[in-house]
């Protein structure tokens, strides 16, 4: 093969994923838009006329906690005043090495109780359960470490009551009507099995009391991208897998679930590195083989804040190891892929999660690096590459632009034109180095995964915006 031949062959491989990502990534912008507006509209008459107020369905809320000593006092206070009629809240001590067992004990005046604790879904060793005298909803669940969240989420889910299951990570912060407005879908769909909430970027905000009181922007560049990344990555991305019932990720920060199929899936998988998309896979392939009718929804406005790396260390952890979580869940759940009974899930959203998501970054990388090195080598002219090159960047901004104005025409949360400018200066700026970072980082996960090498946890620095202001 020729040169003429390997440059036009290499332009068309480019050309076709150029192609069909941005198609992909409108055709969800499209249909988020459409939904998110739909949403509003039904959103504003469940609020004005209370609908299914007396119907709530008891929700029992799943902490994992593992050395979370400085900070769990703020957040089970916080948890206990959600605004819901009934729910408990379970906190799964995962063999902390500091004091975050006795702290709940002396603030709570917690009393080891002989609770018959029945195992359903797999999880390490249950040393004892504990009650509040003060707090009747509230338990503490004290457990053997199990080495990751899966296994403490699995713990916890073993010793709820209630008929939904919703799973918040410790240091997480939840609006007080959350759980009221993440409940619709479970109303007005008996088939609903699960369903995600939105997950906001709290580095910049004010917390007072475990609640969220002011909503502002981090002044760390990389928090700030990050506000970007997740508004297009909520907003666009799993708003427009929602509708067509192909939403593949639940985030594991705020999700609840049917008990009952929850259980009948296995649970999380404590082997599994991205366990929060690997048991949607599963329960997506679970309840396509019994061809039994669910409905696995998102929604945009019931919001969960977490805090966001600021440095680029930790920040390179987190996108190393979701790609290699993506990869072992596509794996695991693989018989999912092209499925003739398996729908949206089996003939769009995993090819595309496949082709764009996993491999992705490796046709990214090495797309930017053999377009300049071509156009040096004379075998494609500057012109054309810049054309290219500029497309792809004016197509990432469009994206990212999008979602700043429809979270600024539904939501509303950033209110000052200084903050929506910022916003906009971002959306134009990620394009240049952020993005192709982020791109060296995800092939190293696809590499990793490849290689079959387990992902090291590592501890993120936190920031202080979570810290809480008394």
């Amino acid at each position: 093969m020729g040169i003429e031949e390997l440059v036009k062959d290499t332009q068309w491989i480019f050309l076709l994923y150029f192609i069909g990502i941005n198609v992909g990534y409108l055709a969800q912008n499209v249909i988020a838009t459409m939904g998110i507006r739909k949403y509003m509209e039904t959103a504003k008459q469940f609020e004005s006329q209370g609908v299914f107020s007396s119907l709530d369905i008891p929700i029992s809320v799943v902490v994992p906690a593992y050395n979370e000593e400085a900070s769990i006092i703020t957040s089970v206070k916080a948890l206990l005043q959600m605004e819901y009629p009934v729910f408990e809240l379970i906190i799964v001590n995962d063999g902390s090495t500091d004091a975050t067992l006795q702290t709940l004990i002396d603030e709570f005046g917690m009393q080891e109780f002989p609770e018959a604790y029945r195992v359903r879904v797999p999880s390490s060793e249950v040393r004892g359960v504990y009650r509040s005298p003060r707090f009747s909803n509230l338990r503490v669940i004290d457990k053997v470490n199990g080495g990751s969240k899966a296994d403490a989420s699995n713990a916890g889910i073993n010793a709820c009551r209630y008929p939904l299951v919703c799973i918040v990570d410790a240091d997480s912060i939840l609006q007080p009507d959350s759980l009221r407005r993440v409940v619709r879908p479970f109303l007005q769909d008996q088939t609903t099995i699960a369903v995600g909430g939105t997950v906001r970027i709290a580095n910049g905000c004010t917390v007072r009391q475990g609640f969220m009181e002011k909503v502002g922007l981090p002044g760390n560049f990389l928090a700030l991208v990050q506000v970007v990344e997740y508004l297009r990555a909520f907003l666009f991305g799993r708003m427009g897998w929602s509708p067509i019932n192909a939403l593949l990720i639940i985030s594991g920060a705020f999700g609840v679930f049917h008990k009952e199929t929850l259980i009948e899936v296995g649970g999380f998988n404590k082997e599994a590195i991205g366990e929060d998309m690997e048991l949607v896979l599963r329960m997506h392939r679970i309840m396509k083989a019994k061809k039994r009718p669910y409905r696995i929804t998102f929604l945009p406005d019931p919001v969960c804040w977490t805090d966001a790396p600021e440095n680029l260390r930790d920040l390179r952890s987190q996108r190393v190891r979701w790609q290699n979580g993506l990869g072992q869940a596509l794996m695991l759940n693989r018989s999912l892929i092209f499925n003739p009974h398996g729908g949206t899930v089996s003939w769009l959203a995993i090819p595309f999660y496949l082709v764009f998501e996993l491999l992705g970054p490796l046709l990214e990388v090495f797309g930017l690096i053999i377009i300049i090195v071509f156009a040096f080598m004379g075998w494609l002219g500057w012109p054309e590459s810049a054309i290219f090159l500029g497309l792809a960047v004016g197509l990432g901004i469009l994206l990212s632009t999008s979602a700043i104005m429809l979270e600024e025409m539904s939501f509303h949360m950033y209110p000052r034109t200084r903050e929506l400018l910022l916003l906009y200066f971002i959306a134009v700026v990620e394009n240049f180095g952020f993005r192709q970072l982020t791109a060296v980082w995800r092939l190293q996960g696809l590499l990793r995964w490849m290689r079959g090498r387990k992902h090291k946890w590592e501890t993120i620095t936190r920031s202080a915006s979570l810290a809480d202001k008394s």
